[in-house]
Order: structure tokens, then sequence, then C-alpha cells
């Protein structure tokens, strides 16, 4: 069996849509929802507080 361009082609787009699936169905698992939700606050969680501008 001979492999041109076109084959690869196709087998890239195949895997590409595979692997676009896998990370959907992984992202929108409800087991990894809480995980997620922990992750999306670390923005704004301060460990310190900060110190009020100084004006002048």
């Amino acid at each position: 069996m001979e492999f041109d361009v076109n084959l690869w082609r196709s087998l890239i787009t195949l895997l590409s849509l595979v692997l676009f699936v896998a990370l959907m169905a992984w992202t929108l698992n409800k087991r990894r929802r809480q995980a997620f939700d922990d992750a999306a606050q670390l923005p704004f969680a301060d460990d310190e507080p900060r110190d009020p501008p100084e004006t002048k």
C-alpha cells in the first residue's frame, strides 16, 4: 500500500477529530467539574492581602 499525500491528510484529520472529541469528553466530564471550578477561581485567590495604594 502506497501512502500518498491525500491519505496522510485524511489520517491526520481523523486523528485530530478523535483527539478533539476525547478532549471535549474529558473536559465536560462531571467527575472533573470540581477540579475545573477550583482552577477557575485561582486567579481571584490572594494569599496575602495587598496594601492600599498610597495617595499624595
